[in-house]
């Protein structure tokens, strides 16, 4: 059976971004143990994700959709489609990532995330921007304007300490939200794929581009902490 997609502002799951400050994306993991066959293995499988209200509360499930070679091939660079389903089933936000490079080195083909909501329909999207040092991403509606700037460290290595990445108005003056990785303990980092994250942003952002945060949070997780066949992940734009 085909699954029916609804419009934002009748999906049931949807309609929640609307009322809270931030949402959580917990975690990604192969589909048993969150990691394991993959560190263990070395074979990449699809990423699956729960996400969470601040009450901990699960409101989505979304699954990544690429085929066998693709993972393997392209690692943590590959292309994908993201579905987001809400608890009663319906397919409420799509992500498209196309094949691209990600290296400072590439500055004309960086990475870019397509965000339809319902599928089939975009509302956004988010641009990675070249800066030789920091990653930085734009966030922009579905006419391509820029809403909104996020920035990272240098460094986004996660060792003891969570990894910000700072959501920041279109002239960057002011900050007004964060994605955040999570430290979740020594023994998880250093033997899982599996990762926590935490999102914040404005209250009276469109719902739209709440929808779009979300998939900025999916495009850093597989740019930063995505773990390679070789069980290496990257620390920067210029790897």
């Amino acid at each position: 059976m085909a699954m029916q997609a609804h419009k934002p502002d009748l999906a049931p799951g949807f309609s929640n971004i609307n009322h809270v400050p931030g949402y959580q994306v917990p975690y990604g993991y192969p589909q048993h143990a969150p990691g394991t066959s993959q560190v263990l293995t070395g074979f990449e499988t699809n990423n699956k994700y729960e996400i969470k209200n601040t009450l901990g509360q699960r409101v989505y499930f979304a699954a990544e959709n690429t085929d066998c070679c693709t993972r393997n091939c392209c690692g943590p660079s590959r292309p994908f489609t993201m579905q987001i389903i809400d608890n009663l089933g319906h397919e409420v936000i799509t992500l498209q990532r196309p094949l691209r490079c990600s290296s400072c080195c590439f500055p004309c083909c960086l990475q870019e995330m397509e965000v339809q909501a319902p599928p089939g329909t975009p509302v956004g999207y988010v641009v990675q921007n070249w800066h030789a040092c920091l990653p930085k991403f734009t966030i922009q509606d579905e006419k391509r304007m820029d809403i909104l700037k996020i920035t990272g460290p240098c460094v986004a290595c996660s060792c003891c300490d969570d990894v910000n990445f700072k959501v920041k108005s279109v002239d960057e003056t002011a900050t007004v939200g964060r994605i955040s990785k999570q430290w979740t303990g020594f023994l998880k980092e250093a033997f899982t794929d599996a990762d926590n994250f935490g999102i914040t942003f404005p209250m009276d952002l469109d719902v739209k581009m709440k929808a779009v945060m979300i998939g900025a949070c999916f495009l850093i997780d597989f740019m930063f902490f995505e773990h390679g066949g070789d069980n290496q992940q990257r620390t920067g734009v210029w790897q």
